[in-house]
């Protein structure tokens, strides 16, 4: 990978100090400067590591695209476009749901169980019962969903074990570890397995898979610097493979495949950490939700098997 040259030139005096989930930003940070860019070469294509520093700088440059979704969204292509989301009762997934039938577009939720919100957005679909870990689950979405084939495919189904996982303090849950990679990595795969081969998947479709920036192998220094955590982090670079694998063998198809951090989102699972949403720029789930579908209107075939940041659209290092 290209070389870490640019260093930020304002002080963030209380980046020594954060403590945040690494599913979303950094888990702790111990310097008060930070790299902002891969290299002069690159710094247009890639996103940086530091969550507080990224935002920062979004502020200091005022870029309009970070800061304020609105002025480059345009949710037009949503209308009549059948999608099918996994995970879509509750967190960004509802969101998505929720931003998806304001724009006209015809849901299909999948999920274990559904919910008030979700029912009340009236669906076109709804498959309950579907645990992304079942083999014999997964293999019935196909054949339960009866309206006709899907345009775009979101895995947002996901699992975020809270208790941080440290070797020298003995606390590895191995369990647990095993749990986030199957939900995170082998769910999609068995979701997408099952549309594509019950037909609902064809040519000009797209799946958009939802990992996390905590996926990237080379951002481990900055955002883990004392390592740990490492069923989340696996989960997510497994998540990872496997969708740049997925993107390989569909481009035959004509079926592209994206790969989306969708940011750092206020939703339940990021409660713990309200206390760092504002300086590591944690934004509403409903705009998160619009981070994301304007990046899911990029999905094609030049852009399959692409790992994106939602946050400003920059491409993450594997």
């Amino acid at each position: 990978m290209p070389s870490l040259s640019k260093s930020l030139t304002f002080l963030l005096s209380a980046s020594a100090t954060l403590h945040s989930a690494s599913a979303f930003a950094p888990r702790a940070l111990s310097i008060t400067t930070s790299t902002l860019a891969m290299s002069d070469s690159s710094s247009d294509r890639y996103t940086i590591p530091d969550q507080p520093a990224r935002f920062a700088r979004a502020k200091e440059e005022k870029n309009e695209r970070y800061l304020d979704i609105e002025t480059v969204y345009n949710p037009a292509y949503l209308k009549g476009k059948r999608v099918a989301i996994t995970g879509a009762n509750r967190g960004i997934g509802l969101a998505l749901a929720k931003e998806l039938v304001a724009q006209g577009g015809k849901l299909i939720a999948i999920c274990r169980s559904s919910s008030e919100e979700l029912e009340a957005l009236n669906p076109d679909e709804i498959v309950t019962g579907i645990e992304v870990t079942s083999d014999d689950a997964c293999s019935t979405i196909a054949e339960k969903i009866t309206g006709g084939a899907i345009d775009i495919l979101v895995n947002n189904a996901g699992y975020f074990y809270e208790p941080v996982e440290m070797v020298t303090e003995n606390s590895c849950n191995y369990a647990e570890e095993l749990k986030m990679i199957d939900i995170c990595a082998l769910g999609p795969l068995r979701v997408s397995e099952n549309l594509y081969n019950g037909g609902l998947l064809k040519e000009g479709s797209s799946i958009a898979m939802i990992t996390s920036q905590g996926g990237s192998v080379s951002w481990r220094t900055t955002q883990n610097p004392e390592g740990g955590d490492y069923g989340h982090h696996m989960s997510k670079c497994a998540a990872n493979m496997m969708s740049v694998l997925l993107s390989q063998e569909l481009k035959g198809k004509d079926i592209a495949v994206g790969i989306l951090h969708p940011g750092f989102n206020k939703t339940g699972m990021t409660a713990k950490y309200e206390h760092i949403w504002e300086v590591e720029g944690a934004v509403d789930a409903s705009v998160g939700a619009k981070r994301v579908f304007h990046e899911i209107e990029k999905i094609n075939m030049d852009t399959t098997g692409k790992f994106i940041n939602c946050e400003d659209g920059l491409e993450i290092p594997w």
